[in-house]
């Protein structure tokens, strides 16, 4: 069994004098600390400061004396040579970590921003949404060091996409130039980021506006939606009800199949869809027509959170309604009902414009307008919920004819 190294009688004498540094020659010392603990410091003048420096060489025992004088005799050659003992080792310190870092990979980095960023996402589908596109078009960089990437690897990974798919070629850039931001704060890398649009990428590659096509997506000429409403009332599924909850509110998809019980409140015929399933983040009060009332009132009792619930714990889900607007009316899509709904507020009806954007819920764009606007019409926007849910429920119903609604009094304005 090895004995425990024990100090020169002359060395342990010094120790046992208490707390403080005790020379053994060369620079070596013994330091006793307050608690009793014994480790060896290597004492040198700072030739630039002319100040004297502590270096520290580990704890005894576990340091032997004659271990710590090789050590501290080592650390006189680099004296000699120029070499500071403390700045040297942190020098060296700060090169290991430097190489680990360049050794991080890019895709090692996009999972970390993920995880970093995903508890302020507004739903777990938006990470997926990042990680399934850069490890679809940026499948080249994610084995690459992160420090090595440069202007032309992120070119060579958008040009493939930047004509056909601009849009979905602008995302990648934009969640390139995101992690290569965050891979710098993070020191993984240096230098100017070489995903970065304005002043660089522009330069490059052809504005992004210049190369979209705006594809609407198909939507229902109004004076079809009564004989389309009809049809959707014969027929007693979920996504059928879901459906027409959304032509008659005038809501997304997803804002309608999502709808759950405690979003309503039935009193006051008001529907609040809160900011985290709203697509401008902000909560959106819907007032509910005569007719969606009716609807609502017609499902079954309030014994679920969704009022279309599908799998255990969930909703049913937009595919079902856009498959059945495929069944009825081949080549639609469901959100193109709310262009429908534009459409017959434009021409069938004097109400103000705004009034039909804020029923959308549609962001004000101009920000001057945006901070002076304090209401959101929701008795105007109930008036023409309601003046709606009446052209889809009769104007149709004789093989399509409509009879122009007459234009609204002063009140509506």
């Amino acid at each position: 069994m090895a004995q425990t190294p024990k100090l020169p009688p002359a060395v342990e004498a010094k120790a046992k004098r208490g707390p403080g540094r005790y020379g053994v020659g060369d620079g070596l010392y013994l330091h006793v600390r307050q608690n009793g603990a014994r480790g060896w410091v290597f004492r040198y003048r700072d030739r630039s400061t002319g100040r004297q420096r502590d270096k520290g060489l580990g704890t005894f025992p576990e340091i032997t004396l004659a271990t710590a004088r090789a050590m501290a005799l080592e650390l006189r050659r680099d004296l000699l040579l120029g070499k500071d003992p403390i700045d040297s080792a942190r020098q060296e310190l700060e090169t290991r970590r430097l190489e680990e870092a360049r050794s991080k990979t890019f895709g090692a980095c996009c999972t970390a921003y993920i995880h970093a960023h995903k508890a302020g996402w507004r739903n777990a589908k938006h990470g997926d949404q990042w990680r399934n596109t850069l490890d679809a078009y940026a499948a080249t960089l994610l084995p690459l060091p992160v420090q090595q990437i440069d202007t032309a690897m992120v070119v060579a990974a958008l040009e493939p996409i930047w004509s056909s798919k601009t849009e979905t070629a602008t995302r990648v850039r934009q969640r390139m130039e995101a992690v290569l931001d965050w891979a710098t704060a993070r020191g993984y890398r240096a230098g100017e980021n070489p995903a970065r649009w304005r002043g660089h990428l522009d330069k490059l590659l052809p504005p992004p506006l210049k190369l979209k096509r705006v594809a609407h997506r198909a939507a229902l000429p109004y004076p079809d939606v009564p004989e389309f409403m009809a049809t959707l009332a014969l027929k007693d599924t979920l996504a059928s009800t879901a459906l027409r909850l959304q032509i008659l509110t005038a809501t997304r998809p997803g804002e309608a199949v999502a709808a759950e019980w405690s979003e309503f409140d039935m009193d006051s015929a008001i529907w609040t869809i809160p900011a985290e399933r709203m697509k401008a983040s902000k909560p959106h009060r819907v007032p509910l027509s005569p007719s969606a009332m009716k609807l609502l009132r017609a499902l079954p009792a309030a014994s679920e959170r969704f009022l279309f619930p599908g799998k255990p714990g969930r909703h049913i889900t937009t595919a079902a309604t856009l498959k059945l607007v495929q069944e009825v009316k081949p080549g639609l899509t469901a959100h193109g009902f709310r262009s429908s709904f534009r459409d017959w507020a434009a021409d069938m009806t004097s109400y103000p414009r705004d009034v039909a954007e804020a029923a959308l819920a549609h962001t004000i764009k101009d920000k001057t307008e945006a901070a002076y606007r304090r209401t959101d019409m929701l008795e105007r926007r109930g008036r023409l919920m309601a003046d709606w849910a009446r052209f889809c429920s009769t104007s149709g119903m004789t093989g399509g004819k409509v009879s122009p609604i007459r234009k609204p009094s002063s009140a509506h304005a």
